[in-house]
């Protein structure tokens, strides 16, 4: 067999592009969002760097940075990064430049992290950071909420806001995305999942609100879609963006308030929902989409087990979805996608693992110049590897 760049003659859907408003994806493969909990005040380090890059050249797709705060009280840590200030901005430019340099498009999830802000990092418990507690550089803070209720026994009780701070968060996210447009992401995701802010005004447990904010859910959802008006008038229109929900939450927000959501959604200029589930209090909580039971923790979790979200959504919304939830190789991948279970497939765990995976996908799918996808710094060396008989697959 040649193993030259053009060996192959089959093109995958996995690495059919994918346009978007006025970008296009290379891929379908999507890095999601993972915190680093590495910044400083904010201020994306050279750790963000490493990290993003590696993805880039590894073939992904689109390449998200992580959950950035839209103002100082909206970080899950002292440690995330930040985007409330123009400093903050510029430190990520030469990031988003070399993503694009590799072919790749780099993406930036924007959030505010509400009542379950001011914690430790996951290798620290993840536990609650006092006022006066410096051990992450940053003290903690007061932490804010649609209503004043606690995620879970042992966390502080947050602040109910009142409506004018309502506005003034709606804004903070708006200039959040004029600055992640000048840093040069050219995908912007809203964070409403996972029980941060967003998700606790639509969750019926974390809202108890009694104004035009909370009861009914259309009153619920009211900040979500005043958030998102309010980007999509601030982030460039020929760019997509993407709204990561909670599908369900075992806490009384079902699929089908999803649905509605994202029609919603899509009406406002939302061009993704990105499908994940749970998260509303203490350690994220899943449900299998099938019979409704319980789902164990970690590896337990059947491979896929989130995909039926984003199925639903695209079929009953009519909108693109990105599926996520232990999708772990080649094949599985391009099943979900050739079946039209969903438009981008996002993965993160795995990556970490392996931030070659989209290259190695490639060749296991036997993908049309499957080698051709390396960067030239390595193709090289990874094609006369292979010629010379060493080559033994991912």
């Amino acid at each position: 067999m040649c193993y030259g760049v053009n060996f192959m003659t089959n093109m995958r859907k996995l690495f059919e592009p994918l346009k978007l408003r006025g970008i296009t994806l290379p891929n379908r493969v999507v890095l999601s969002p993972l915190c680093m909990y590495s910044a400083n005040s904010g201020i994306a380090s050279d750790w963000q760097f490493a990290h993003l890059s590696t993805f880039a050249r590894g073939g992904v797709g689109l390449v998200f940075a992580e959950a950035t705060a839209v103002e100082p009280r909206g970080r899950i840590t002292p440690k995330c990064l930040g985007i409330w200030t123009d400093e903050q901005a510029e430190a990520l430019k030469p990031t988003t430049s070399f993503i694009e340099r590799m072919g790749s498009v780099p993406g930036l999830q924007i959030a505010h992290a509400g009542r379950k802000a001011s914690a430790s990092p996951p290798w620290a418990g993840g536990k609650p950071v006092s006022l006066h507690d410096t051990t992450w550089g940053d003290s903690g803070w007061q932490t804010v909420a649609p209503s004043a209720v606690p995620v879970a026994d042992g966390w502080e009780t947050p602040r109910a806001l009142s409506e004018a701070e309502i506005s003034n968060l709606v804004e903070d996210f708006a200039a959040a995305a004029r600055r992640a447009a000048i840093a040069g992401f050219k995908v912007l995701e809203i964070h409403g999942a996972h029980g941060y802010l967003i998700h606790s005004f639509l969750s019926p447990l974390a809202n108890q609100r009694n104004d035009r904010y909370g009861g009914d859910r259309s009153g619920r959802m009211r900040f979500a879609l005043e958030v998102t008006e309010a980007v999509r008038s601030a982030w460039p229109d020929d760019l997509p963006i993407f709204f990561r929900v909670s599908a369900v939450d075992t806490a009384g927000w079902e699929v089908e308030d999803s649905i509605a959501l994202a029609r919603e959604l899509k009406a406002l200029g939302v061009d993704v929902i990105d499908c994940s589930a749970g998260g509303i209090s203490g350690a994220p909580a899943f449900r299998a989409a099938d019979d409704g039971r319980p789902l164990p923790k970690g590896g337990q979790r059947p491979l896929g087990f989130q995909v039926p979200y984003a199925e639903a959504i695209r079929r009953d919304a009519e909108i693109s979805t990105m599926a996520v939830g232990r999708i772990v190789d080649a094949q599985q991948a391009e099943d979900i996608l050739s079946a039209g279970r969903a438009d981008l497939i996002g993965i993160g765990r795995e990556l970490m693992h392996n931030p070659f995976w989209p290259l190695h996908a490639a060749e296991t799918l036997e993908q049309d110049e499957a080698f051709a996808l390396w960067p030239e710094q390595y193709r090289w060396a990874i094609v006369r590897r292979a010629e010379l008989g060493q080559y033994t697959g991912a």
